[in-house]
């Protein structure tokens, strides 16, 4: 429980510091929607959202209201879509999609992830299926996320998952041209994906997990940064320590409104994340606490050590203050939704082969980036090979979420709006991936995978 002097904490987060909770994510097992005609797969799965899913939202703002504590996000994570739809007689998935889509729009939350594959070793006819039709699918709907691993640490990386990977973010971004790309927003191609994680866009409900469970994503940003504020000029051990403490009391939030949200649901409480997930809003941002160790921007060197050393902290500490962490857990630093990282990209002190190496330490990767809309597949493809070796060599979750913005160049900026932010275009590297790429095969698992 929390005591009277964490209270006051934590009211003074809220009100000062952009504390919330980001998001309260209902996983829902679709392993029993399954069938072989289409439309009934569709019907079942619609059903099951609606029934399941059909107070989550006024839950979430009841709790809201009563505990003062703001929670951005309502959402729903279902089990990978390949797998629900593999013994449907049909060879277009995107009704599925559309299903989805109508299903959280009849229960009003904001995204509904899962039209998904597992691909890191390879294909299945249904996983097949279902990446050949997520650009019409994400074109045609506005909350599903779609996400497709393609690389484990032990399985090593599917280099022709890959290839092909790169030919579906550029058509998504075509079919959605008109809206800057949009659909890429909504697309993340993970290494070593986790099934518990209730972050968008690459929220799905793991095989492993119960039939329905709950998961929440705390923020913080904010509170971290004014806390660091007392630890100025001061060694880093004592840096890492504020950090510690900071998240501790974020996360016990979490926790709170995790177990509420549990127990009036119905639904076992499964996990808080501790990632620090920043907003475009002024005061909310991981670069932010970057530069309050001492840079003077984010991208010069020691950013990827100061990176290092939140990452850390962060689980350090939220890891005491919830009986149940998983997810991703530590710092996100998405380069649209991050004021601080839209204005280092503005100014060309921070480049994708900086963030590539930011991306060793925090708790994804290249996470919403604009690249010129004429960036080749094979480029895009290359990008996501670089991510899933750091990965697969590092034993964590990585992912690309990239936007080639169509018509765009290096310098202009596409914008989304909301948590989505505005993307600066960012340089490419000139050189040609294409013979590389073409390869295809598979990338062998690292020799420290063989841990039986």
């Amino acid at each position: 429980m929390l005591n009277s002097h964490e209270i006051l904490q934590t009211i003074e987060m809220i009100d000062q510091q952009h504390l919330d909770i980001r998001t309260i994510t209902m996983g829902i097992s679709l392993r029993d929607c399954a069938g072989q005609d289409i439309a009934g797969t569709c019907s079942r799965i619609y059903d099951k959202i609606t029934d399941k899913a059909r107070d989550l939202v006024r839950v979430g703002c009841e709790i809201e209201s009563e505990f003062g504590i703001p929670i951005v996000n309502k959402r729903i994570s279902v089990t990978p879509i390949a797998i629900v739809a593999e013994s449907a007689r049909t060879e277009d998935y995107a009704p599925i999609a559309e299903a989805m889509d109508a299903a959280a729009e009849a229960v009003g939350v904001n995204f509904i992830g899962g039209y998904s594959a597992l691909v890191h070793k390879g294909f299945t006819r249904g996983d097949r299926k279902l990446i050949d039709s997520i650009p019409y699918a994400l074109s045609k709907t506005r909350r599903v996320c779609s996400s497709v691993n393609v690389a484990t640490t032990r399985a090593g990386i599917n280099m022709d998952a890959v290839a092909l990977m790169g030919t579906v973010v550029k058509e998504c971004a075509e079919r959605t041209a008109a809206d800057g790309g949009s659909a890429c927003a909504r697309l993340v191609v993970f290494a070593n994906a986790v099934e518990d994680n209730p972050f968008m866009a690459g929220a799905f409900h793991g095989t492993g997990e119960p039939e329905c469970v709950i998961n929440v994503g705390v923020s913080g940003p904010g509170a971290v940064a004014q806390a660091l504020r007392s630890a100025a000029g001061k060694p880093f051990d004592i840096v890492a320590e504020t950090i510690k403490a900071a998240a501790f009391r974020v996360t016990r939030a979490g926790q709170l409104v995790a177990q509420e949200a549990s127990r009036r649901l119905g639904a076992p409480f499964g996990i808080v994340d501790l990632s620090l997930a920043p907003t475009p809003a002024a005061g909310d941002s991981v670069a932010d606490i970057l530069r309050g160790m001492g840079l003077s921007h984010v991208g010069t060197h020691g950013t990827t050590a100061a990176l290092a050393l939140l990452n850390d902290a962060v689980k350090k500490g939220g890891i005491m203050a919830s009986g149940h962490v998983g997810g991703l857990s530590g710092a996100f630093i998405p380069v649209s939704e991050d004021a601080g990282m839209i204005e280092a990209a503005r100014n060309g002190s921070l480049a994708i082969e900086k963030l590539e190496a930011m991306t060793c330490v925090c708790s994804v990767g290249l996470d919403m980036i604009a690249v010129p809309g004429d960036t080749p597949a094979s480029a895009i493809s290359a990008i996501i090979a670089d991510e899933a070796a750091i990965g697969v060599m590092n034993n964590k979750t990585t992912a690309v979420r990239i936007i080639p913005a169509p018509g765009k160049s290096v310098g202009d900026e596409i914008s989304f709006g909301g948590l989505l932010g505005t993307a600066p275009v960012m340089r490419c590297s000139p050189g040609d991936s294409s013979q590389f790429i073409a390869r295809g095969g598979r990338i062998p698992a690292p020799v420290h995978s063989l841990r039986n």
